[in-house]
Order: structure tokens, then C-alpha cells, then sequence
């Protein structure tokens, strides 16, 4: 088992129409008005930029995000991720009810020295840490939508 690699995946239900979350979630220049632990987005170009997140244990993380899919009638993101993690996102947001279903995967290798040298007894910390930031995500997402 690879100690530094991990995989998460995460299902928001939201009370609103696939366009409208897909449209939120296409906008990640807007995710620190709505999601508190995303800190800071920095637009680089077209396709790409730098994000700081920040959750519950005293780290930040900052990545390159770089845009490899973006298929709104599949409702699809997907961006490839360098700096303190890298790996990849993805973004699928369908019809679910009378709502939608956004689900978020992402597999990542952890390359900020502070968390691989305490990965073997920092995991489990590390994994509530990012559900915890997830729930806030999904959260803020929705009272983002319910205000525009």
C-alpha cells in the first residue's frame, strides 16, 4: 500500500437542476465565496489555476489545477492536479430526483513533505480532514444555490 496515495469520492445530493450546480462547480474562481476551506483561487489562463484549501488541521495545500474535461452535456469536470497533491479530479453532476447528484473523485499522491513524513499515522486524520472539508463543500453549495 502506497501510504502517500489517496482515493476519495464523495455524492452531494442538491435540491437544484443539473445546469445550475454544473454551472456553480465549472466556476472555481467563485468556490472561496461559498466553500470555506477552499482559501484562495488564482486564475492562470483559460484552463487553468492555483487553489489554496485549507481544513480542519493546521496545513494548507496549494495545486496547480489544469482543466482536461469540461463536457456540459455529460456534466462532466475533470482537472489534472501538480503541486503539494498530484493526481486528478472530477466533477459528474446528473439528474437525481427532482435534483441533482454531483459526484466528486479524486486520486491524488500527497508530495508536501510535512504530510509524507507523517503519512502512515496521519492517515486516518488526513481522510476525516477531507470529508469534513466536503461536507462544508456541499454545505456552502447549497446555500450558494438557493441564493442566486
Amino acid at each position: 500500500m502506497d501510504w502517500n496515495r489517496y482515493r476519495f469520492l464523495s455524492r452531494w445530493p442538491l435540491p437544484a437542476p443539473p445546469a445550475a450546480v454544473y454551472a456553480a462547480l465549472e466556476r472555481a474562481e467563485d468556490y472561496p465565496r461559498w466553500w470555506p476551506q477552499v482559501r484562495e483561487t488564482t486564475r492562470l489562463d483559460d484552463t487553468s489555476g492555483v487553489i489554496t484549501i485549507r481544513s480542519l488541521l493546521p496545513y494548507a495545500m496549494t495545486f496547480t489545477a489544469r482543466e482536461v474535461r469540461r463536457d456540459p452535456a455529460g456534466g462532466v469536470l475533470e482537472i489534472a492536479i501538480t503541486g503539494d497533491i498530484e493526481g486528478w479530479a472530477r466533477w459528474t453532476v446528473t439528474a437525481h430526483g427532482s435534483g441533482s447528484l454531483a459526484r466528486y473523485e479524486q486520486v491524488v499522491d500527497v508530495t508536501k513533505p510535512l504530510l509524507r513524513t507523517f503519512a502512515v499515522p496521519g492517515r486516518p486524520l488526513f481522510r476525516v480532514n477531507h470529508r469534513l472539508m466536503m461536507r462544508a463543500g456541499r454545505r456552502g453549495l447549497l446555500r450558494h444555490l438557493r441564493a442566486v
